[in-house]
């Protein structure tokens, strides 16, 4: 639980009396005001580019790796996997794309994404903290 969390947590107890004593349009406007300062304390104590783990699994990873490379300018790591489904369980071999992006490139992804394979099976949680590595935008010079 972030800090920011544990704040909006107390104030939510606190405002859930004050429903009671005072008005319930008065605690909810309250809420609101908590909602957002807790997101600002977790903007000032994480930073604004909070990072976003990303996998991507589809048949065409080999042209969203590439576009991951040349048009957002990120690393990423092909991992060799199977996937399954149905009732009889069968795998088959696929390739699995991870990378670590920015939250404000989120939608950019996905709308490239789309482009080129709109079926693919794509999974995103938030990461608290990224060592080594490249986690930086590339150059271009690269």
């Amino acid at each position: 639980m972030s800090v920011g969390d544990f704040i909006l947590l107390l104030n939510v107890l606190i405002f859930s009396v004050a429903a009671f004593l005072l008005s319930v349009e008065i605690a909810l406007y309250s809420i609101l005001i908590y909602l957002a300062a807790s997101k600002t304390v977790d903007f000032i104590l994480e930073g604004i580019e909070e990072f976003t783990g990303v996998i991507i699994i589809s048949p065409r990873s080999a042209q969203i790796a590439q576009m991951i490379r040349t048009k957002l300018r990120r690393g990423l790591t092909i991992y060799s996997g199977k996937k399954g489904y149905g009732k009889t369980g069968e795998t088959y071999p696929t390739e699995i794309i991870f990378t670590v992006i920015t939250r404000l490139e989120i939608s950019r992804l996905n709308a490239e994404i789309e482009k080129i394979d709109s079926g693919a099976f794509v999974v995103m949680h938030s990461i608290r903290d990224t060592r080594g590595g490249m986690v930086k935008r590339r150059s271009l010079k690269h």
